[in-house]
């Protein structure tokens, strides 16, 4: 779900013809280019043989999709709820909402939680992030960034350092060193890592402080070195803007999977750079992605109103989680410690609770006034934290 279309009309010299026109950026062998259309369709159609076009390669590329769905369909001898029939049904599930965290000024858009289980980084729509304590509500530390619509946010694995990253002006990701001195100016060690072409919507660091991985309006996913803030690996292969990503939860974790308004969900190698499995059974934008927490599938929510659970090592979706009365989409996605909850916010201000196993509803949390924009469980598992349009974010337990 992209709530703001941010165009970026870039004139100048062809990198290729060298006239001055309307440029595009062309990626060879992960390198950027700006080509005007003209060169762009001449490089397209470079290296065709006789009697080929686009046209029939894409005809060609079709019925290959085609084969390849075919030979999953065969393996498709199960459903998930089949296997679960056995399962002892959950017991009576009762959530409430135990802690406000009131101080946000606009749209909470994103929030990460710290390793230490207790704090909570947030970002919004007002400009600002903010690191809360989630026991005591008070606010550590608070970020204006120079612009609105900070759509990331994420601690790093030692907690202390944040990562934000916000669109319209700079595009850029900045990591932040946090300190026990809360009078101390953040913005003065800000730290800019990451540049895209087009807005930041999601940030992550890997296993350790100096990684970070970023997804972007533009089409892309990178993996930069926060420390020189080298560009260390570009991973192409969406259509249209990455709204999500997340980290294989391994130790070595070296996949990570990204969805995106182009309905796919996409598993990428992050040594390569290359696509290990795509995914495209949603009908509209996928808006989060998590890992279960083995690492053998994840799971997607999307503006189709529906949440799906896909097995990495069948490959293929082995679940669906919808009900004919849910027709808002869904927001953010996570799993319980133990894998068989599903916690899904949706826009219709509800976060519902799916019985991973049985695809069935087990629980619907009211209390949020706008729609539920991002939702996270802590490292310990007991407790999750949601925020909200509604400005402010509440811890469930």
């Amino acid at each position: 779900m992209c709530d703001q279309t941010f165009l970026v009309n870039v004139f100048g010299s062809c990198d290729k013809c060298f006239k001055q026109r309307a440029l595009r950026p062309v990626f060879k062998k992960s390198q950027q280019l700006n080509y005007c259309s003209i060169c762009a369709e001449i490089m397209a159609t470079d290296g065709l043989h006789e009697n080929e076009t686009l046209a029939s390669l894409k005809i060609e590329a079709e019925s290959l999709k085609g084969k390849l769905e075919e030979e999953r369909a065969k393996l498709h001898d199960v459903e998930l709820h089949q296997v679960a029939e056995r399962v002892e049904a959950l017991g009576q599930f009762v959530m409430k909402t135990r802690r406000t965290l009131k101080g946000h000024g606009n749209k909470v858009l994103c929030m990460d939680w710290c390793k230490d289980k207790r704090r909570i980084v947030s970002s919004s729509q007002d400009g600002k992030v903010i690191v809360w304590d989630s026991f005591t509500t008070n606010k550590e530390h608070a970020v204006t960034m120079p612009c609105t619509w900070v759509m990331a946010c994420a601690y790093a694995p030692s907690g202390c350092a944040i990562a934000c990253g916000a669109s319209g002006l700079d595009n850029k990701c900045s990591v932040y060193p946090l300190t026990f001195d809360k009078n101390e100016n953040m913005a003065a060690k800000k730290k800019s890592v990451a540049m895209h072409t087009n807005y930041l919507s999601a940030c992550s660091f890997t296993n350790s402080d100096m990684q970070i991985l970023t997804a972007s309006g533009d089409g892309t996913c990178a993996l930069w070195d926060v420390e020189s803030g080298q560009l260390l690996q570009s991973f192409h292969g969406h259509g249209a803007d990455v709204l999500c990503l997340d980290l294989a939860p391994s130790e070595t974790g070296n996949t990570f999977v990204s969805g995106g308004c182009d309905k796919k969900a996409m598993v990428w190698d992050m040594r390569s750079g290359q696509c290990v499995q795509a995914f495209e059974t949603h009908e509209s934008d996928i808006n989060s992605v998590r890992y279960y927490p083995s690492g053998d599938a994840f799971a997607s929510g999307s503006d189709d109103a529906t949440c799906r659970l896909y097995d990495l090592r069948a490959d293929r979706e082995v679940a669906i989680y919808s009900k004919e009365s849910i027709i808002f989409g869904a927001s953010s996605v996570d799993f319980s410690l133990s894998g068989r909850l599903l916690f899904a916010g949706y826009n219709d201000y509800t976060i519902n609770v799916w019985d991973v196993l049985k695809g069935s509803r087990v629980s619907i949390l009211f209390g949020h006034e706008n729609r539920v924009s991002t939702l996270r469980v802590s490292p310990d598992g007991t407790a999750f934290c949601s925020g909200s349009w509604d400005h402010t974010l509440r811890v469930w337990a």
